[in-house]
């Protein structure tokens, strides 16, 4: 599933995973790697009222408890995607169908699968793989007030895909690369602009620009 939340405020009120990186939308490139990783094209999480517009061959549904944040949209994610479902932020332009498979691996073995990345979290909730456990866990967590993306890790068996292993999909620096700016998004296009090959052909990212 893709998660298109967040208020563009700072590209003027434009939803943020309609910019394009490298010619294409952010929006476009997600559904290609997550139609290459799972065989179908993924459910679109949105509130936008004109979010039905923007792709007319994706199935549109909105946050079940409005405004909880990130949370919230991880809640509507297991509530209304497969089980188990795998979600990418719509403003991560570098996500590989690759790195997308290897998250819904890891449940094998785990509720919840996430890649670890340099971030301040240490890992990526925002992109990773959830199974049917992790609704009443979410629930928990929001009933307990507490609306961090990972709080509800305390209630489920938790998965780390680990660095070396995210790293053969590319650098996790340029992979999770959010475009909330627009100096974030001139940081993304340089990125693709010095790719050395195509992330949907090699499986890989460009390494970030110095």
């Amino acid at each position: 599933m893709v998660l298109a939340g967040g208020g563009a405020t700072r590209y003027g009120g434009r939803p943020k995973g309609l910019e394009e990186v490298g010619g294409r939308r952010i929006l476009d490139r997600l559904v290609d790697e997550m139609t290459t990783a799972f065989g179908t094209r993924p459910l679109l999480v949105a509130n936008a009222p004109e979010a039905a517009t923007w792709r007319d061959d994706l199935d549109v549904v909105a946050d079940l408890r409005p405004g909880l944040g990130a949370l919230g949209g991880l809640l509507t994610a297991v509530c209304l995607g497969p089980a188990p479902v795998v979600v990418a932020a719509w403003d991560m332009p570098f996500v590989t169908s690759g790195l997308l498979a290897a998250l819904a691996a890891g449940l094998a073995d785990a509720d919840a699968c996430l890649p670890e990345s340099g971030g301040r979290r240490g890992v990526e909730p925002l992109c990773a793989a959830y199974g049917p456990a992790c609704r009443p866990a979410i629930e928990r967590a929001l009933d307990e007030g507490d609306l961090r993306a990972i709080g509800f890790h305390r209630h489920i068996r938790v998965g780390i895909l680990p660095l070396a292993e995210v790293r053969r999909f590319g650098d996790p620096a340029t992979l999770f690369l959010n475009v909330n700016t627009p100096d974030e998004l001139a940081l993304a296009e340089a990125a693709w602009q010095g790719r050395g090959s195509s992330p949907s052909s090699a499986g890989r990212t460009p390494g970030r620009p110095r």
